[in-house]
């Protein structure tokens, strides 16, 4: 048997039939970022399941791999060898599998975005303006939620979630667009009122929720009075209602303005110094699609710059 013969019947490829392949990607992923954390959230793989994957790396090498050092952890001599043969090779695997590209003026997909009603409302019609465009032949599937669990990231096919930065989440975020909190008033309250003297005067319309919107907790460290004249359960509910009924509410910016565009209210900057309450974009860690991503990244951009 001739030596190329040889290297594509003989026994090195026999013996791959015995190894888990699947442990190639998250390998490489861990030589690439020295970390174990790192490396789960870029193959989306929790950390436990990285951990173990890591254990059975070892194993099939006979090799640590990676060892901790000080605060960090550094790759042994043999981890420092693989890194250029092992991207090759799976890069090479990626070519001989030729993936479709993701094209957005042929591609049908359903293009699933996870957002509260709130930044629907603000982000939702410009974004479905810009698919329509550019994706002429996709669907958008808008998921609304209230306080996002671990689930909303990975389930039912969620491609990114919109999130509130004072929402936790469990894998990377990129800010989308910022936003604050301001005092939204009727149009007919005093004209020579501030801020402040609104809170204090006009009956409050408010979310009802178990826990008040964090701005109202200031106004009591602060000790302003007010008073709730109306608790309703539907958040768009409230600028309209101020609008048409009188009184004030707590509200983020964004949504305000949106809703200046339907019904005339008051808008004022909040008295008191707060954080911010920017939106986030979290990527579904399974998502593998990189053009598809970042088309779609581009494309929540362009749709955020047009507030």
């Amino acid at each position: 048997m001739g030596d190329d013969e040889e290297g594509t019947t003989g026994p090195g490829l026999y013996r791959l039939a015995s190894v888990n392949l699947n442990l190639l990607v998250p390998l490489l992923a861990l030589l690439e970022e020295r970390s174990v954390t790192r490396a789960a959230e870029r193959v989306g793989l929790s950390q436990p399941a990285m951990s173990h994957a890591l254990t059975r790396m070892r194993r099939l090498l006979g090799d640590d791999l990676v060892v901790r050092q000080g605060t960090g952890v550094t790759l042994t001599p043999r981890a420092l060898e693989l890194i250029a043969p092992l991207r090759s090779a799976l890069q090479q695997t990626a070519h001989i599998m030729d993936f479709p590209h993701f094209d957005p003026a042929t591609d049908r997909r359903v293009i699933t975005i996870a957002m509260t009603n709130s930044t629907a409302f603000v982000v939702g019609p410009r974004i479905t303006r810009l698919i329509a465009e550019r994706a002429p032949h996709a669907t958008l599937r808008v998921r609304t939620i209230t306080v996002p669990t671990e689930a909303t990231f990975t389930d039912q096919g969620v491609d990114v979630v919109l999130i509130s930065e004072g929402h936790f989440s469990p894998y990377p975020r990129e800010r989308l667009y910022n936003d604050r909190c301001v005092v939204v008033a009727a149009p007919d309250t005093p004209p020579e009122a501030s801020a402040l003297e609104l809170l204090s005067t006009q009956p409050h319309i408010v979310v009802d929720t178990e826990r008040r919107v964090f701005p109202y907790s200031v106004l009591e460290d602060e000790g302003i009075p007010y008073r709730v004249g109306q608790l309703i359960s539907d958040f768009l509910l409230v600028p309209f209602l101020v609008a048409r009924a009188g009184g004030v509410a707590l509200l983020r910016y964004r949504v305000a303005a949106a809703m200046g565009t339907l019904a005339d209210v008051r808008i004022e900057e909040f008295p008191f110094p707060l954080p911010g309450l920017g939106i986030d974009m979290v990527w579904n860690p399974r998502l593998a699609d990189q053009y598809f991503t970042e088309w779609l990244r581009a494309l929540l951009f362009d749709a955020a710059t047009q507030l």
